[in-house]
């Protein structure tokens, strides 16, 4: 691809990835917001993106709304929220309220984040990362109820030759009763099963002509070339599975279905996400599926570009591209939910760590250890973010497409 080819695709890739990311992080920031308002906390700004200011406007509230120039975040500035690791110390309390009672008078610092109980400041803290799972649910209870599903039992139609499922027993034909203890109504809750499983045996019940087999089979580690995520090392069997076209039907649910669905969705990757990082403790993943901003803004651009592919009339292709990018926003948001999550100060999980300790020895930690504690949350992200992105250069043949050019 030419540098003319790569300028002219760009707004592909990032228009979509601006979408993307603007729902995941407004939807957060908005609910860090609403249950600051909730409290009856006092706000200074909400901003969409870091740096300066592209717009704002101040409300009635005293609210500064901020639209800023680095659309990769956002955040929320509660009202004497200046402290470096966002949670002050006795001392940094006490200057605060003398602070508030000097220029506002007495009872005002109850408005402040840091005066409320430990309840409401965990609250706000956690209402951020729990909306991630909530966004997550609404979006797939959606797709599934404007879209519908083709349901039912399994067949294998093909075994690859000398692959796990033909090594285990598995023939064409065979159809999948219980896929490791549950029942599998879609193709895509077996790859996903296996693709982080490899080198685990998995127990398959099978019905061949009537009668029920148990068998074992374990997959093996491949490199897969996915057109829409790049190269990765995931577990397969090597068969192709389809409904039995006699059991099949096409589904249509309500909302309460639709939403019992979305959940078990939400979970099921938040599921994966845990055996992942689980496997990687243990040696068995190489956490070369970890992805950063690089690999988000690739893959929306390329689901973008497949949703406009496909045939139909420009309002059809609209409605691809507006559903796989809402598919691909309610996965990432469960990641960003569990991530912020984790018990790293800088994070919304750090901050509940230290709410925590409070709580338990009615006292805030001290401002030192907890400036410590922000630098090494700091390191940890920082280089988190730089696997993310060596993971995502590599997936998407950055350094063998340098390698070609020095060659």
């Amino acid at each position: 691809m030419s540098v003319i080819d790569i300028i002219a695709w760009a707004p592909a890739y990032i228009l979509p990835f601006l979408f993307v990311i603007t729902l995941i992080i407004g939807w957060h920031e908005m609910a860090h917001f609403l249950a600051g308002r909730a409290c009856g906390m006092k706000i200074d700004t909400f901003s969409l993106g870091f740096g300066p200011a592209l717009f704002r406007r101040v409300d009635k509230s005293g609210v500064e709304w901020r639209l800023s120039w680095i659309p990769l975040g956002g955040y929320v500035k509660f009202a004497g929220d200046a402290n470096v690791a966002g949670v002050p110390d006795a001392e940094d309390l006490a200057e605060l309220r003398r602070q508030i009672i000097e220029a506002e008078g007495p009872g005002a610092e109850r408005n402040y984040y840091h005066f409320k109980p430990i309840w409401q400041r965990a609250f706000v803290a956690a209402a951020g990362p729990i909306s991630n799972f909530v966004l997550a649910v609404l979006i797939f209870a959606v797709v599934v109820a404007v879209t519908g599903e083709v349901v039912g039992p399994q067949v294998v139609q093909s075994v690859q030759p000398g692959q796990a499922a033909e090594a285990a027993g598995l023939k064409a034909g065979d159809r999948i009763v219980t896929f490791d203890g549950e029942a599998v109504n879609t193709p895509e809750q077996v790859v996903e099963h296996t693709m982080l499983r490899s080198g685990t045996p998995i127990p398959i019940l099978i019905d061949r002509g009537g009668k029920r087999m148990l068998i074992v089979a374990t997959p093996r580690r491949v490199l897969d070339r996915d057109p829409t995520v790049g190269e990765r090392k995931i577990g397969r069997l090597g068969m192709t599975l389809g409904p039995d076209p006699k059991l099949a039907r096409y589904v249509r649910y309500g909302p309460i279905k639709s939403l019992q669905l979305g959940a078990k969705r939400t979970w099921t990757i938040l599921d994966t996400t845990l055996t992942y990082i689980g496997r990687i403790f243990v040696g068995k993943e190489s956490g070369d599926q970890v992805g950063g901003v690089i690999g988000t803004a690739a893959v929306a651009g390329k689901v973008t570009q497949q949703a406009i592919s496909m045939d139909g009339s420009v309002g059809l292709k609209a409605a691809n591209v507006v559903l796989m990018l809402l598919q691909l926003t309610a996965m990432l948001s469960v990641g960003i939910g569990f991530l912020n999550l984790l018990p790293i100060p800088v994070l919304d999980g750090g901050h509940l760590l230290f709410y925590a300790y409070e709580a338990v020895a009615r006292k805030p930690l001290g401002a030192k250890v907890q400036e410590v504690g922000y630098q090494v949350g700091l390191v940890l992200v920082i280089g988190l973010m730089l696997f993310a992105t060596w993971n995502d250069l590599h997936k998407q043949g950055l350094f063998k497409f340098l390698g070609g050019l020095f060659s």
